[in-house]
């Protein structure tokens, strides 16, 4: 069976970001290695709360009003997850985390490359981990947040030792800057659960060493585990539990498609992971929570709730 994903579309001026639109598809200290796996906890993932992603790198140059006063009404929001392109000036990129951290949220900031998701091109997860390692210490200055280290890397077919080989690679490069917990999602647009919960766990023969990491699910009515041949399942992210790394849905939202996506979110819930749903601003079609969308008037003054938000935020 066909992958199924979800697709945003994006929209970008310029060349270079309609080519990215056209391939963006879809719908994010040491510590001693363990003998064992951890037992699945109930609280929220390494104490990430609930929240919405937001996009801003393809609207009016990035230059766009996030409503934080809106957002903030909203109190069941307390994380955003931002997608920086690399394209992106770092000193803007720096400006979106510390206006989440006036506001009063905790930030994941995770680098996005449209053109590039799904790719098992490892030489796109280096590009990845080498910008962090380079900006980093930038990016730090608008305060503390959590590494995301790249979008949706990795096929549905990639192989558990190939995505474990590529991420030790990676991860190494980001932890000569960075200490903190490195959120990493996994293959397959963020479905292939079974991939993940191997590559952590050795299974196949290689294994992801860091032990400091959060796996990161994409849950979407099209969402699609190849490596179990159906739609995504509670069962899946039972599988994805066993890793024994703690766990998230990054991205959750509508769209077509046969997977449970609510029953999916409310599940991962039921299980203490965080929950951040797509998205406050930045799809480029239907799937943004206020009105209007970045896409139509990315410096509204006033913006309000919708009824994608009411679906998504109770949910939250």
């Amino acid at each position: 069976m066909n992958k199924q994903t979800i697709t945003r579309n994006y929209m970008i001026t310029g060349t270079l970001m309609l080519l990215l639109l056209a391939a963006c598809s879809r719908k994010e200290a040491a510590v001693t290695p363990e003998a064992t796996p951890r037992p699945v906890t109930t609280e929220l993932t390494n104490g990430i709360g609930n929240g919405v992603n937001l996009q801003p790198s393809y609207y009016n140059g990035g230059n766009v009003n996030f409503a934080w006063a809106l957002m903030k009404q909203q109190t069941k929001i307390k994380t955003v997850r931002i997608e920086i392109e690399p394209t992106v000036s770092i000193t803007l990129a720096k400006s979106w985390i510390q206006q989440a951290k006036n506001n009063g949220f905790a930030v994941i900031a995770t680098y996005h490359k449209a053109s590039v998701l799904g790719s098992d091109n490892t030489s796109e997860l280096t590009a990845a981990a080498n910008w962090w390692k380079n900006n980093y210490a930038a990016l730090s200055q608008a305060g503390s947040f959590t590494v995301n280290l790249m979008n949706e890397w990795g096929s549905h077919n990639i192989s558990s030792n190939a995505y474990a080989a590529a991420y030790n690679s990676a991860i190494a490069l980001v932890r000569q800057v960075y200490s903190g917990a490195i959120i990493i999602d996994i293959p397959g647009w963020g479905q292939e659960t079974r991939t993940a919960a191997e590559a952590v766990k050795g299974t196949n023969g290689t294994k992801i060493n860091d032990v400091n990491i959060i796996l990161s699910t994409h849950i979407y009515p099209g969402a699609w585990n190849q490596g179990r041949n159906r739609t995504l399942i509670n069962a899946d992210l039972d599988e994805l539990a066993t890793s024994g790394r703690p766990c998230m849905v990054g991205e959750f939202g509508t769209g077509s498609g046969s997977a449970n996506w609510s029953g999916l979110t409310n599940y991962a819930k039921s299980k203490g992971w965080t929950v951040l749903g797509w998205a406050w601003n930045g799809d480029g079609g239907s799937l943004n929570m206020v009105t209007p969308s970045w896409a139509t008037n990315p410096t509204a003054t006033s913006f309000s709730t919708n009824s994608y938000f009411n679906t998504i935020y109770s949910l939250l």
